[in-house]
């Protein structure tokens, strides 16, 4: 950021004064903003090795620097009962060094070629990944080989790892965010592992390194794999040292099979008490179509527009007309072939049921009017230049490209997106809340003072 030194006269604060007032007195209509660029996908290559192992290479940018990103289909939908927390362990494991590499020779390696190794496991899948200097980008590739099939998996590193899995379980399920989320996602997927937000301390306690090598062998293998790399680099040397180090990469282990849920749909009220809590946290939703449905970015417009941005009609209603809540917000989640939508909240205790009704009848106002083409056009707009900026950089473009993937969306997903956006109409709109966006059976989670919302939530108790 440049510093600047700006003089400002007497004169100078007299217009800016003048040009105020006038601002203050007539409000004017901002210029109409100009129509949204089409996101243009990068030209990629795209190919399979023998073993299985799905390779997409993307010549991206002008600043030297690669990233090298492997996906693999394994999370903790994959633990199996009584191991939660085994996915977690094991992604930690896996930057402990190699058969070949120490730990600190592996933190070495990386930093020679100016990375870190990172390896996280989500719900569904675990990802490896380096960004690294250009001229780096076959060794990256070597090492991140080395680091998924020749894992050293220390039992020595074990406690520890627990240790701070334990510390974070704890702090988390401390938070009334986490108890809402806890709580909702058990309603809507029962004993499906989607439920799951934090694993238990007796699961994690329980751990062993023979768990980790279980879920680790079962679950990584090339054919549930796939290789990205992005950014400047030498497609010939790139390809080489994939060849050379991923097709030793043996099949094996178990193939992916898809756990998609039935999530549960319909009215239930559940509270937790906190007692003397200031606030009331509210999770609100219900399971809506899947991100490979015709009506997603339909229902992305929506939840944009009801929601889901700062200028969103529930936000304008509880936060900057009633200032009942700081910062709400409503989400589609995005696993696997499944979704839902949730507004979330937190809200000043004596203001709770206030906002559950403020809520709902945001809802039902949307459903009973199409939104005005300025506001729908607004939302639009915010939508199409997030989707640009979000694909802006080399791995946000894989984290785009690895999301359509896992979904099967196809190319032609990211190629319309924008156009497909800008194509709902606000009539369409309307519809998803009606279809969708059902007050009458949405889950309502409320974590806070009993003593002092019971009576608030009277009106949903009895439906």
């Amino acid at each position: 950021m440049m510093n600047m030194t700006n003089k400002i006269t007497i004169s100078t604060l007299i217009l800016a004064a003048a040009a105020s007032t006038t601002a203050l007195a007539q409000k004017q209509t901002p210029p109409e903003g100009a129509p949204p660029k089409a996101f243009t996908v990068p030209a990629h290559e795209s190919y399979t090795l023998p073993n299985g192992l799905k390779i997409t290479l993307v010549p991206y940018g002008i600043i030297p620097k690669v990233t090298v990103s492997l996906a693999v289909n394994a999370g903790s939908i994959n633990e199996g009962s009584n191991h939660g927390g085994v996915a977690s362990i094991t992604s930690e494991l896996l930057k402990e060094g190699t058969e070949k590499l120490t730990p600190e020779q592996l933190a070495d390696e990386a930093a020679r070629m100016g990375s870190t190794v990172s390896v996280t496991a989500t719900d569904d899948q675990t990802i490896a990944e380096l960004d690294i200097l250009s001229e780096f980008g076959p060794d990256a590739v070597r090492l991140l080989s080395d680091v998924l099939q020749h894992p050293r998996l220390p039992d020595s590193e074990l406690p520890r790892l627990k240790t701070d899995l334990l510390r974070q379980i704890a702090l988390g399920s401390s938070r009334p965010q986490v108890i809402a989320q806890m709580h909702f996602r058990k309603i809507i997927y029962g004993d499906h592992p989607y439920s799951v937000v934090l694993p238990s301390d007796t699961e994690v306690k329980a751990i062993t390194l023979d768990d980790v090598k279980t879920y680790f062998n079962t679950n990584f293998n090339p054919e549930r794999s796939h290789l990205y790399v992005a950014g400047k680099f030498e497609t010939g040397a790139v390809k080489k040292a994939i060849s050379e180090s991923f097709s030793k990469w043996p099949k094996g282990g178990a193939p992916w099979k898809p756990d998609v849920p039935s999530p549960k749909s319909g009215h239930t009220l559940d509270v937790t008490d906190r007692p003397g809590a200031p606030q009331s946290t509210l999770i609100i939703g219900l399971p809506v179509p899947p991100p490979n449905s015709p009506d997603a970015i339909p229902l992305l417009v929506t939840n944009a527009l009801l929601g889901g941005s700062f200028n969103s009609r529930i936000t304008a209603n509880i936060r900057e007309q009633k200032g009942y809540t700081y910062s709400p917000f409503s989400t589609i989640s995005r696993r696997y072939h499944d979704a839902y939508w949730a507004e979330n909240a937190d809200v000043t205790t004596q203001f709770t049921g206030p906002s559950i009704k403020e809520i709902f009848g945001e809802i039902d106002r949307l459903k009973g009017a199409p939104p005005a083409d300025p506001e729908l056009k607004g939302i639009q707009n915010y939508l199409s230049g997030l989707f640009i900026i979000q694909n802006s950089s080399r791995g946000a473009l894989i984290t785009q490209l690895q999301y359509v993937d896992f979904q099967g969306l196809g190319e032609d997903y990211l190629k319309t997106y924008v156009a497909k956006v800008n194509a709902v109409a606000p009539a369409d709109v309307q519809k998803m809340t009606a279809n969708y966006l059902k007050p009458d059976q949405m889950t309502i989670v409320v974590v806070g003072d009993k003593s002092k919302i019971t009576d608030q939530l009277t009106p949903w108790s009895t439906q």
